[in-house]
């Protein structure tokens, strides 16, 4: 079912496939070719990954998959039909969920089942089925409208599922998504494939690809490499050092400068929140190259590790390699001195924060304390308070109790001055579709005050270091989800602020642009700006030099990235089976869900106790008739470590409600 690595040149299409695109193009009427004999083919039952920049072409060969858009030439076959031919057995789910907001939940998906011909009786089962496995089963009668981002993903996915298709298209679907619906959505997909249903997935977010059964990589309208997860990153014949760092500001600076252009063997590195990643071709000569660079620089080292390379990894080599670019350094000219030179004491503070939307708490007694130069990510479920607490903390909301101290002031007016000294790009864009790009940077120029005389000057910056410049006289409203995104950043930054809010910055944009916009971000810390970062992204949130993990409306754990992965109460192992799919769903029903989910060929499983846990594993395996191949322990990624921690601690808010209620006779 698998192929070799291969590139764009070489793919065959092999017999049997339900999916088969061959040289296919797409032309608009600007002349734009979007698809530039674009070829691939994909098996039965697969979850085939598409990752790629923004403007790949990902969006339009699913719209042509879909059978919504048509080709201007090439070969395509879905089913053994034209896409528009076989479109009553073809699921699709767009950016944005595309629902009736004005329709309840329920009347969303009687809409798509009607559309698709499906039998009431039908009907009934398939939507208790998928609305029960999404979590969505008790908003049944609630408007669509009204749902959470992440509550419309999952309903347009129940939408696209209940018309019974045999092939789904997804595009960017976790956009939006919290850690455990990510894992969550992915699962549902395994399951299917289980079922025979396939599933064309695109993501910009690589950890994401690495559930997929195989990943083709698109640039410039045409596939580059595909092949598996495994045969990707062993292609990629690197090898990758993480090296931890003393957590403190003077370490976190220096690093940001660290520079190893001149090296022969190393190929990246990356600066990350308390530590920084390496990709070199040789591990031993390059822990000697770093050992020497981070001495020279006083930076205390902590350890260093070799680890396999990821398919982000695998990404960001090959895109430097096609396009020629790399993460780089556009150096900002502020408004105003370093911050951290003429600014004392702490600059952000909450105390006992807590805000009440009538008897529903939405935040509670959140603590917090952010320093100059600091990058903070705050992290937590959908709904778990982080958008409520960001509005709180820069006076958009007002708290029910508890104090917000803002550059020493600890009123809760909204002076003039204090707007200034803030940046807040919100979670729900604030750009004007109708506008330009430019036209775009220059309201918010304007209402920043930015000194007419430097004001080109900063819309000129935003457009060089946020990669603007071909598409700077566009609308926005034509733009795709990265795009504004970025935009939106530079709108945030650009009247240099000394305290900067992000509320999910990165959704939905490409593993190079998002580094370049961590670079940026980096260097507004540098100048001592204090920044506050949201993402639901956990691999990503390596980047923060400190965090706080959110659920139920408080704060479960703060601390650094590493000693977040250090906490989990329980243990994590990778498990290799003859048949993941199989496995996965064995384990899935006799555990509790969140304690497995698919990486790639392996599983990863969150055990209590592994003395007593693992041997229940193996024989729930072998009463499966699966062969387990290899069992190791693994180190917790945040995102193990996140749903470890969140899962424990409402396991146990549930016992003591469960005491409380007298439920515990013992």
């Amino acid at each position: 079912m698998t192929t070799s690595v291969s590139t764009k040149s070489e793919v065959k299409q092999s017999t049997g496939a339900i999916i088969t695109v061959e040289r296919l193009i797409k032309r608009y009427k600007d002349g734009t070719e979007a698809l530039k004999n674009l070829t691939f083919e994909v098996q039965p039952g697969e979850l085939y990954g598409l990752v790629g920049p923004d403007g790949a072409g990902k969006t339009t060969a699913l719209k042509i998959l879909a059978g919504i858009m048509e080709p201007t030439s090439g070969k395509i076959a879905v089913l053994n039909s034209r896409p528009s031919q076989a479109r009553r057995y073809i699921g699709y789910v767009p950016q944005g969920a595309a629902l009736y907001p004005e329709l309840s939940v329920d009347e969303n998906l009687r809409y798509e089942a009607g559309m698709h011909g499906v039998a009431k009786k039908d009907f009934e089962q398939l939507r208790q089925t998928y609305l029960k496995d999404m979590g969505l089963l008790q908003f049944a009668d609630r408007l669509a409208g009204q749902l959470s981002g992440g509550m419309k993903q999952k309903l347009a996915l129940c939408c696209a599922l209940v018309t019974q298709p045999k092939v789904i298209f997804l595009d960017e679907p976790t956009t939006g998504l919290d850690p455990i619906a990510r894992r969550e959505l992915w699962q549902a997909l395994a399951v299917l494939g289980a079922q025979g249903v396939t599933a064309v997935v695109a993501t910009p977010f690589l950890d994401e690809a690495e559930r997929c059964h195989r990943v083709a990589l698109i640039y410039d309208g045409a596939v580059h490499e595909i092949g598996t997860p495994s045969e990707l990153k062993k292609a990629l014949g690197l090898k990758r050092l993480e090296i931890a760092i003393k957590n403190d500001r003077k370490s976190i600076k220096e690093l940001a400068g660290l520079s190893f252009e001149h090296s022969e063997n190393i190929v990246d590195i990356c600066p990350f929140g308390d530590h920084l990643e390496a990709l070199c071709k040789d591990a031993s000569r390059g822990r000697e190259e770093i050992g020497i660079a981070l001495s020279k620089a006083n930076i205390d080292v902590v350890n260093i590790n070799e680890t396999p390379p990821n398919l982000e990894n695998v990404f960001i080599t090959r895109l430097k390699s096609l396009t020629k670019k790399n993460v780089r350094n556009v150096p900002f000219e502020g408004l105003r001195e370093s911050h951290d030179a003429h600014l004392a004491g702490v600059p952000l503070k909450a105390a006992n924060l807590t805000k009440r939307f009538g008897k529903f708490t939405a935040v509670d007694n959140v603590n917090l304390e952010l320093h100059h130069g600091e990058i903070f990510g705050l992290l937590g479920a959908n709904g778990a308070g982080k958008t409520t607490t960001i509005k709180m903390l820069c006076r958009l909301l007002t708290p029910s109790s508890g104090t917000v101290t803002l550059l020493g002031d600890s009123s809760n007016s909204r002076s003039r001055e204090i707007r200034k000294k803030i940046g807040y790009m919100s979670q729900k864009f604030t750009l004007y579709d109708n506008l330009t790009v430019r036209e775009n940077l220059e309201f918010y120029a304007g209402i920043y005050e930015i000194p007419f005389e430097v004001r080109q000057r900063q819309i000129n910056w935003v457009v060089d270091a946020c990669d603007l410049e071909e598409i700077k006289n566009s609308l926005v409203k034509n733009l795709p989800l990265g795009w504004k995104q970025r935009i939106a950043f530079g709108a945030a930054v650009m009247h240099d602020p000394e305290i900067i809010f992000l509320d999910e910055p990165t959704a939905g944009v490409d593993p190079l642009a998002r580094r370049q916009l961590w670079r940026l971000i980096r260097e507004f810390a540098d100048r001592g700006a204090v920044i506050l970062v949201t993402t639901h992204y956990l691999d990503e949130a390596e980047f923060c030099n400190r965090m706080a993990f959110m659920a139920s409306s408080r704060i479960v754990a703060q601390g650094s990235p590493q000693e977040l992965k250090a906490m989990p109460e329980g243990e994590l192992f990778e498990i290799k089976s003859d048949n993941n799919q199989a496995a996965f769903q064995a384990l899935s029903e006799a555990l509790e869900h969140w304690r497995v989910s698919i990486f790639g060929s392996n599983l990863h499983v969150i055990l209590d106790n592994s003395k007593t846990d693992l041997e229940h594993v193996n024989s729930i395996l072998e009463s499966a008739g699966i062969v387990v191949e290899s069992t190791r322990p693994i180190e917790f990624s945040l995102e193990d470590a996140f749903i470890d921690v969140v899962q424990h601690q409402g396991k146990r808010k549930a016992s003591r409600r469960s005491i409380l209620r007298g439920d515990d006779h013992e």
